[in-house]
C-alpha cells in the first residue's frame, strides 16, 4: 500500500445553490413537524449505493486518532460485504499509520497536511502546485464507486466530490459539506455503544453490523520496537498501560491520582506502570513520575502509533482518559479503564474486559467549552480507589 503525497484543489460542482436552499428548507420544515435532526429527512432507511455495483471504495476519515480506531470496524463489515473490491482509505498522518498494515485495506492514501503547510510557508509555490495537481490526477484515476465520509467536515468532503466518485454519503455532514454529498444520514447521539455513528452508517448501507470489531493491524516490527524500549528500561515482567493525556486538559485526570494507582499498581498487582503518549505527552509524564516514588517508565513520545498500539496489545491493564490509545485497549481486547468526564463518546463497548467510569454531572458533557474555572469537577469525581476496585474485577475475569 504505496502512500500519496500533495494536495488538489477543487470547485463546488453539481449542486446549483437554488437547490441546496430549498432542499434546506424543505428538511427545516421536517425537522420542526417531527423533532428529528435537520438531514434526516433527506436520508432513506437504506443507501441508494447498495443498489448499484461497487467495486471501487474509499472511506474518508482524515484525523483524530480515537475515531479512526472506531471507525476501523466498517473494514470487515466493508470486506463481508464486498469481499473483491478495491477497498482504500484516506487520512492524515500519523493517524494513517494504524491503517497501513491492515491486509483488508488494498490502499491507503495519505494526506500530508503538514506538508503543504510548509511548502506555502516557505513559498515554495511551484512545488506545491504540482503536488496538488498529481495527488488530483492519481485520486480520480482511482475510479471510486463509493466514498463514505466518515469525518462529514468540508475539508474531508471536498475530498470525496475531487475523488469523482459518483456515489458520497456523508455521515453527520456539517460545515456546508452537505453540499457535495450525493446522500447524508444523520445518526442519532443517544446511542451509548462505542463506534455507534459507524455501525449506524453500515446498517444504512444494508451491512450486516452486528459483529463491528475495530480493527487495528501491527507488525513484527512494531511487537520488536517495544520489547527493545522496555528492554531499555530493564523491564521485563507484567506491566499496566497509562495514558494520562490527549489534546485538552478538561479530559485530563490529575497528577497525584495516577501516582496513587502506579504505587498500588506495583503493591498490588505486581505491575510496573507505563506511560504512554505523543510527543507532547513527554514532559507531563516526567512530572507524573518525579513525586510517584515508585519505578516507572515513561515511554510517551518514544515510540511511533503502532509500537504504543503494540505496547497496549502487550500489557496486562490499560488505565487511560478520552483518547485514541485508550480506544486502542478495547480494540485490543485487553483490560481497560476509561475514564470520561467533560467528552463521553461511550458508555457501553463490545469487549467484556472494558469498563467506562462516568458520572453525568449537570454539566457535563461539555466537550469543548468548560464552565468549571479549571476544576474539572467532572474528573475529580474518579478516586483511585473506585479506578484500582475496577482494574481489580477486571484482572480477576481474565486470571
Amino acid at each position: 500500500m504505496m502512500p500519496l503525497h500533495g494536495f488538489g484543489n477543487c470547485q463546488f460542482g453539481g449542486v446549483h445553490p437554488s437547490h441546496v436552499r430549498r432542499l434546506e428548507a424543505f428538511a427545516a420544515r421536517r425537522q420542526l413537524n417531527s423533532g428529528g435532526s435537520l438531514y434526516t429527512a433527506l436520508s432513506p432507511p437504506a443507501c441508494a449505493a447498495t443498489d448499484r455495483p461497487i467495486s471501487r471504495i474509499l472511506i474518508i476519515r482524515l484525523s483524530a486518532i480515537g475515531d479512526i480506531v472506531m471507525a476501523s470496524g466498517l473494514i470487515p463489515v466493508l470486506r463481508r460485504k464486498w469481499p473483491d473490491a478495491h477497498l482504500g482509505w484516506l487520512a492524515q498522518s500519523p493517524g494513517s499509520s494504524l491503517l497501513e498494515a491492515n491486509p483488508r485495506l488494498d490502499e491507503v492514501i495519505v494526506w500530508p497536511r503538514q506538508r503543504w503547510r510548509q511548502l506555502r510557508a516557505e513559498r515554495h509555490y511551484a512545488e506545491l502546485w504540482r503536488s496538488m495537481r498529481d495527488f488530483v490526477a492519481r485520486l480520480r484515476a482511482r475510479h471510486y464507486d463509493l466514498v463514505l465520509d466518515l469525518q462529514g467536515l468540508l475539508k474531508s468532503a471536498l475530498w470525496a466530490r475531487v475523488s469523482g466518485a459518483p456515489q458520497r454519503i456523508g455521515l453527520a455532514a456539517r460545515e456546508g459539506s452537505q453540499r457535495l454529498m450525493t446522500e447524508v444520514l444523520q445518526p442519532p447521539r443517544s446511542d451509548p455503544l462505542i463506534g455507534s455513528e459507524y455501525r449506524y452508517l453500515a446498517e444504512s448501507l444494508g451491512l450486516e453490523a452486528s459483529r463491528f470489531a475495530m480493527d487495528v493491524a501491527l507488525t513484527a516490527s512494531d511487537h520488536q520496537g517495544v520489547r527493545r524500549a522496555l528492554a531499555a528500561h530493564a523491564l521485563v515482567g507484567d506491566y499496566a498501560v497509562l495514558c494520562p493525556f490527549t489534546t485538552r486538559a478538561q479530559k485530563h485526570w490529575f497528577d497525584e491520582s495516577w501516582r496513587v494507582l502506579a504505587r498500588e499498581l506495583g503493591g498490588r498487582f505486581g505491575l510496573a506502570a507505563v506511560i504512554l503518549g505523543g510527543s507532547q505527552a513527554r514532559a507531563g509524564g516526567e512530572r507524573i513520575i518525579g513525586e510517584a516514588g515508585v519505578p516507572m517508565v515513561n515511554l510517551a513520545g518514544t515510540l511511533s502509533l503502532r509500537e504504543s498500539a503494540a505496547a497496549i496489545a502487550g500489557a496486562r491493564l490499560l488505565i487511560g482518559v478520552d483518547t485514541g490509545l485508550t480506544h486502542i485497549g478495547t480494540a485490543a481486547g485487553i483490560p481497560t479503564v476509561a475514564l470520561f468526564g467533560s467528552t463521553r463518546p461511550y458508555v457501553e463497548t463490545d469487549s467484556p474486559l472494558t469498563r467506562v467510569l462516568y458520572e453525568a454531572l449537570w454539566c457535563s458533557p461539555c466537550r469543548r467549552r468548560p464552565i468549571c474555572g479549571g476544576a474539572y469537577s467532572c474528573m475529580r469525581v474518579h478516586q483511585p480507589e473506585q479506578v484500582l476496585a475496577v482494574a481489580q474485577s477486571l484482572l480477576d475475569a481474565v486470571g
